[in-house]
């Protein structure tokens, strides 16, 4: 059925057109210029002979350029299409409808224009170098849906190169929307985040970028969970980067499986797929936090999560408490391109969670920890406070 629709024009269905196919015929996209070419005039200033005249003053002074090119206004975001939302590795070209439509969110949210870039490339050397190479036409760089855990490296490699933000949003942006929705829910329920234990499900990206920022946000303790279960310092089958992660996790030296680390937990974070049996819900601690995030189907259904947790969230647009990444990326890249920011650091990531969090301070409800994409506050508070952070941490360089 697929493959019919694809093939035939608009998703024609005998006759019913798919409004996805009709939406995306085209592009969601297109390049639009910020100065007129009406007359020889223009074209001289816009063109030839005029823009010598820029581009000597760029080669003699190379800051120039984020004062009369688009540079620091435009972020690539990338990919090699090996991990692409819920439909797994289905390649450069296939990734390319997310890709607009995450360029489009930056420039709807945050007023930030973006390319999509498609990398027709795996290694990690090549995807490194090829980042860096296209490095001076932008202000950012946005990974985005490549696979763990090659990820890490190539996201650690390209920070290290380039001075312009490098961020990976299934990391970060999820990392950020997940700690300002946890520390609203310990508000409703009167709790400090030094109190709680939380249960991750999943070691990949987002995992472990969310185990990090907990860890530094300064919750209780934090026990990962693999398909293995416990990634635990014990463990002799981690890769690097799960050995990493059982160094600042896990303060109890907790083993075992997922349920096992369950019982008695303040809060489940998944972000693995899968399931959770409803018997290890239950023997979680009592007003519990369940944000179970798989998408288009959460580890924990919402209807069995509210049996046990006084707060549920999902990566689900029709339920409360949605964790959406575009809370996050629009805000974050524009207080680090306002000022100019070398890099996002930890510290800007959670002024963006503080931030974002204070958007509904007075409105908290365990049905709303988090605003919505679609609340006008909540891009101009995520810029404002990562613009601060980056001036505070000294990597801003205006």
């Amino acid at each position: 059925m697929a493959a019919e629709i694809v093939n035939s024009q608009d998703g024609l269905e005998g006759d019913v057109i798919d409004p996805a196919f009709a939406l995306h015929r085209g592009g969601k996209m297109a390049v639009q210029a910020t100065v007129p070419v009406r007359n020889a005039d223009d074209l001289s200033l816009a063109y030839t002979p005029g823009v010598a005249k820029v581009c000597s003053a760029i080669a003699e002074h190379p800051e120039q350029v984020h004062d009369y090119t688009w540079k620091s206004q435009v972020v690539a975001v990338v990919t090699d299409g090996s991990a692409v939302l819920g439909l797994g590795d289905i390649g450069p070209e296939a990734s390319l409808p997310v890709m607009e439509g995450k360029a489009i969110l930056f420039k709807q949210f945050g007023g930030v224009d973006a390319v999509p870039i498609a990398l027709d490339c795996r290694d990690v050397d090549d995807l490194v170098e090829t980042v860096a190479r296209l490095a001076p036409s932008f202000g950012g760089i946005n990974l985005e849906d490549i696979s763990a855990p090659r990820c890490f490296e190539i996201e650690d490699r390209l920070k290290e190169r380039l001075d312009i933000p490098v961020f990976h949003d299934d990391q970060h942006g999820t990392a950020i929307v997940t700690l300002a929705a946890l520390r609203n829910a310990a508000r409703v329920s009167g709790r400090q985040l030094g109190e709680l234990r939380v249960v991750i499900s999943g070691a990949g990206a987002a995992g472990v970028a969310i185990s990090r920022i907990l860890v530094e946000a300064g919750i209780g303790d934090v026990v990962v969970c693999d398909r293995k279960g416990v990634v635990s310092a014990d463990r002799t089958d981690l890769t690097a980067v799960k050995r990493d992660l059982a160094g600042f996790t896990n303060k109890a030296g907790r083993t075992g499986s997922l349920e096992t680390a369950l019982a008695g937990a303040d809060v489940f974070i998944g972000v693995s797929g899968g399931t959770v049996p409803e018997p290890a819900v239950a023997s979680m601690a009592p007003d519990s936090f369940i944000f179970a995030m798989a998408n288009p189907n959460p580890e924990i259904h919402p209807d069995v999560a509210r049996k046990y947790a006084s707060v549920v969230a999902t990566g689900r647009s029709d339920y409360p408490n949605q964790i959406n990444n575009v809370l996050a990326f629009p805000g974050v890249f524009a207080g680090a391109l306002q000022v100019r920011a070398s890099e996002i650091t930890e510290g800007m990531k959670i002024a963006a969670a503080e931030a974002l969090a204070a958007v509904v301070a007075d409105e908290l409800s365990a049905e709303k920890v988090i605003p919505s994409p679609f609340d006008e506050r909540v891009a101009p508070a995520v810029t404002s406070a990562v613009a601060a952070a980056a001036r505070a941490e000294g990597v801003a360089r205006r």
